[in-house]
């Protein structure tokens, strides 16, 4: 098994239809979170092999902003494959988003198929 693909969602409504997604990726299993702080600790654990985040911004205590900066001060995971999903309007923040590191935006309503095909090329990519 190649690791975990994390996803960072505090809305059951959402996190689901990307699960079901996910679940179709080879060699990978699917962990659902619901705060940044739990996706932190995971993370930081030597032993759990994240392949892959995918982040809402809209969280808890700590936006998906704060958890993208946090994630890239991790050596180990600099080139870790980040893909936000948000319902956030603001024009300017797939530029944010991908300026502090993710690798891939998706407004909402997005397809969750996209999102798939996005960590399928940022994954497997040779």
């Amino acid at each position: 098994m190649r690791g975990t693909v994390l996803i960072v969602e505090d809305c059951e409504h959402s996190a689901t239809p990307l699960e079901i997604a996910l679940a179709q990726l080879t060699d990978l299993r699917v962990l659902t979170v619901s705060a940044a702080a739990e996706a932190l600790k995971l993370l930081a654990n030597e032993d759990c092999r994240i392949a892959a985040v995918v982040t809402d911004l809209n969280l808890p205590k700590m936006d998906g902003f704060e958890l993208i900066e946090k994630i890239r001060r991790f050596e180990r995971y600099a080139a870790l494959p980040i893909v936000v999903v948000s319902g956030d309007g603001d024009p300017g923040t797939r530029e944010r988003v991908l300026r502090l590191g993710a690798n891939a935006y998706y407004p909402k309503p997005y397809s969750p198929a996209d999102v798939r095909k996005a960590l399928e090329d940022l994954i497997y990519a040779p």
